[in-house]
């Protein structure tokens, strides 16, 4: 599928942006009408960012690390297409952003930024199709732990670049079970255990509450199925940390699932 058709430009940013958790995807994604005309209409209804800080699942690296602008795209997957290992993505240069970031960061929270490693396939599919001009900078940031309050901390430490206009990006999957996975059809009716979870997080942010969220493990319904490892849930800790109130309950942008995983999705002033 060529890229996402470019929507009519937003207003440019003249405030405080939204902070976002976005369920990414498979490079398929492009290639789903429903689930890229829903990111492709979300991104149009925003205000148009200055950059893009975004902080994948698939980048597990501490300390916390940051990538070098107008590298490679980490083609991170396999059995798929080999279309996807050809695409590209070039954005302006993001160096500024990666300066004014490292100078967030107390000094417990030491901060390095890498000399060759690019957006991996978490950044890079759902900007394809949000911003498919690759004409904003992005930069990537990786998840240095799976620590709830840590993560939440760090989230608030990015909080003021919301008001530069920088658009904060956690990407993952509400769930990603998966080795349970039987039917990989993108209209797969979902598991017990992917319903039940997502119904558990979906209660918990209308609520707002991210002392029940953040206690996923001992709370969440479906976990070991849901969450086999966690890398996919920990970016929405980075995005609640981003929010204006810590117990503001967003809007819920996206439902549904693909492939029986949820594609819930989040956006908080």
């Amino acid at each position: 599928m060529p890229d996402a058709a470019p929507t009519a430009s937003p207003a440019p940013a003249t405030g405080r942006v939204p902070a976002l958790y976005i369920g990414h995807g498979a490079p398929p994604l492009l290639d789903d009408p429903l689930w890229s005309s829903q990111l492709a209409a979300w991104a149009g209804d925003l205000p148009r960012p200055t950059a893009v800080l975004i902080v994948s699942a698939h980048w597990e690296s501490a300390p916390i690390s940051l990538s070098a602008s107008g590298a490679p795209l980490v083609y991170d997957f396999g059995g798929f297409d080999p279309k996807y290992s050809r695409m590209t993505y070039r954005t302006p240069d993001a160096s500024a952003l990666a300066a004014r970031v490292a100078a967030m960061m107390p000094a417990g929270e030491p901060v390095h930024q890498h000399t060759s490693r690019g957006l991996d396939h978490g950044a890079w599919v759902p900007l394809k199709i949000m911003y498919p001009d690759a004409d904003v900078p992005v930069l990537q940031m990786s998840l240095p732990t799976h620590d709830p309050a840590r993560l939440l901390a760090i989230g608030e430490r990015l909080r003021p670049l919301r008001d530069e206009g920088v658009l904060v990006i956690g990407s993952g999957f509400l769930t990603h079970g998966l080795p349970f996975l039987r039917d990989f059809r993108i209209d797969a009716e979902a598991p017990a255990w992917s319903q039940d979870f997502d119904a558990w997080a979906a209660e918990a942010l209308a609520r707002g509450d991210v002392d029940e969220l953040a206690a996923y493990a001992d709370r969440a319904p479906g976990l070991p199925y849901a969450h086999p490892t966690v890398e996919h849930l920990s970016p929405l800790f980075v995005t609640l940390g981003a929010a204006t109130r810590a117990d503001d309950p967003g809007e819920q942008r996206i439902d549904g699932f693909w492939i029986g995983l949820s594609k819930r999705s989040l956006q908080v002033a």
